[in-house]
């Protein structure tokens, strides 16, 4: 069920070539819109997130368990922490 409204501004070629192609393959327009919406998708979407989503996993991984200590205020000072050590580690 489609519930969510999108709207943006096209060229009139544009426009006039999927109102063209709707036509031709007997589909209203937002079906045509929709379809071409799922195929942009496949071909760019989810592979494109799912390397993204690994390389975040990745820069976090280093991070995990980084922060040692039996400091019990550790969460309260732990983006100070953070800060000091990409300093050190980057010169920032």
């Amino acid at each position: 069920m489609r519930t969510e409204v999108y709207s943006w501004r096209v060229s009139p070629e544009l426009k006039t070539g999927l109102e063209r192609e709707a036509r031709r393959r007997k589909i209203s327009l937002s079906a045509a819109l929709d379809l071409a919406a799922q195929e942009w998708l496949k071909q760019n979407g989810a592979d494109n997130d799912d390397a993204e989503q690994k390389r975040l996993h990745e820069a976090a991984a280093k991070a995990i368990g980084a922060i040692k200590g039996g400091d019990p205020r550790r969460a309260e000072n732990a983006g100070k922490i953070v800060r000091q050590l990409i300093r050190q580690r980057h010169g920032r």
